[in-house]
């Protein structure tokens, strides 16, 4: 059997990180598996479905490197749902209710104040062929309901949650259609689960009770359900489900300088048993994915944390990786010298202006220390090593050691108290520039 998952997204709106979490978990399984890992897009929602948030989607996944290997789309897909739509009718699974938004609402709000749970009474199937026709003839028309099954519990054997149990009595059957004809979110997706062949439904914890309902619109279809897969919801820094997390996408993490590796490390183990680590292949990770490892706490989402992952997959990467995003002279001597004190690709931008100068050179108290240094720079060998050629003769010149040897030095050659090594450094800006750095700081 091959593996095949789905990301399914509503292009009415931007994605956030908890939908890019999502996209990821589905990735990684269908690869670990050797599956297929296929966008749809749920845009069923006429009035709300934009192709700029379409782009978007793709736009984003493109970024994460999460290559879907098919794409469907449900506006395309409107036959389908209505010639199973017709056969589930004719089955008696789907009924019309004629409630009004305002009925339905009083009806809740009656039940609550019983302390009865707030679900719909089914007053819709007591309706005569006649009692219908009059209710249409006064202009109403028919939204349509599952009928859910309540001879028998819905249960299923979660791949993180575990076994599941659900009273069918106790859910009320939920609306399908709307009066206007549109489609809710349930009855779709089952039926593209089942033409899409989806093999694995990776999802967030919110859609425990859709699965309810759905496993028996899959019984429905004579269809087998796919396994689920409910992961626990990302939670903000602070221990709280975060608002702020809804509005974090990929515009956000790309303004930060964020890289995707970092997004896809810190996204595929939170909430996991393994421990988050600076993986810049995503192959590897998507080796290690396991169902198992996933726990039910909520995951915990810091950005801070990918901040200084990020750090860390910035000094894996190779030139060749960033060369797009470099300075147009900056070669791979000059991005390896600098990467170990960068925190996004970005800050290389501004250690290639140190390189190239000119610097601003604080004041620097040692002026006849650096006005030496400057007559010692022009002796020395440049050919291999001259940061240790400079330092050895001011050493053995002056007795300098420690701080007072190094410190003044890498102000004035640099302009900033700490940075790259200077060893690997140094080099770069020269002979010509370093030797008038120091004639400048050493007056």
């Amino acid at each position: 059997m091959t593996i095949v998952t789905r990301f399914a997204p509503s292009p009415t709106g931007r994605l956030h990180v908890g939908n890019l979490r999502t996209a990821i978990l589905n990735w990684l399984f269908a690869k670990a598996q050797g599956g297929r890992f296929l966008l749809r897009l749920d845009d069923t929602d006429a009035a709300r479905s934009e192709e700029a948030f379409v782009a978007a989607i793709r736009d984003d996944l493109a970024w994460l490197g999460l290559s879907p290997d098919g794409e469907e789309r449900q506006s395309a897909r409107l036959a389908d749902y209505e010639r199973r739509f017709e056969a589930l009718v004719a089955a008696g699974r789907l009924y019309p209710a004629y409630e009004t938004p305002e009925e339905l609402d009083l009806r809740r709000k009656i039940l609550l104040g019983r302390g009865l749970p707030p679900i719909y009474d089914r007053a819709a199937l007591k309706l005569s062929d006649n009692d219908r026709a009059a209710l249409e003839a006064e202009g109403r028309r028919p939204h349509w309901r599952f009928r859910l099954d309540h001879d028998a519990p819905i249960a299923w054997d979660d791949a993180i949650r575990g076994p599941q149990r659900f009273d069918p009595a106790a859910i009320g059957d939920p609306v399908v259609r709307r009066a206007d004809g549109s489609w809710l979110y349930l009855l779709p997706s089952v039926i593209d689960d089942i033409d899409m062949a989806i093999t694995h439904v990776v999802r967030g914890e919110d859609h425990v009770s859709n699965t309810a309902v759905q496993t028996q619109m899959f019984a429905a279809f004579d269809a087998a359900p796919p396994v689920f897969a409910h992961a626990a919801l990302l939670t903000g820094s602070e221990g709280k489900l975060s608002k702020r997390l809804g509005s974090l996408g990929t515009d956000h993490f790309r303004d930060v300088g964020i890289e995707p590796q970092a997004l896809i490390a810190l996204l595929a183990r939170i909430g996991t048993s393994d421990p988050v680590e600076p993986i810049a292949d995503p192959a590897l990770l998507a080796q290690a994915f396991d169902f198992a490892r996933f726990g039910r706490a909520p995951a915990r989402f810091d950005e801070a944390e990918l901040a200084a992952l990020n750090a860390r997959i910035v000094h894996q990467l190779d030139h060749v990786a960033v060369a797009d995003r470099l300075p147009p002279a900056m070669g791979a001597d000059a991005w390896e010298a600098v990467r170990p004190n960068l925190s996004t690709v970005a800050e290389a931008a501004d250690w290639w202006h140190v390189i190239e100068g000119p610097v601003e050179t604080p004041e620097i108290e040692d002026a006849d220390y650096l006005a030496q240094a400057a007559k010692v720079a022009a002796e020395i060998d440049w050919s291999a090593d001259p940061w240790h050629a400079l330092t050895g003769a001011l050493k053995e010149a002056t007795g300098r050691k420690g701080k007072a040897l190094f410190l003044p030095l890498r102000l004035a050659l640099t302009g900033h108290a700490h940075g790259p090594d200077m060893a690997a450094l140094l080099p770069l800006i020269g002979r010509d520039r370093a030797i008038a750095r120091l004639q400048a700081a050493g007056g």
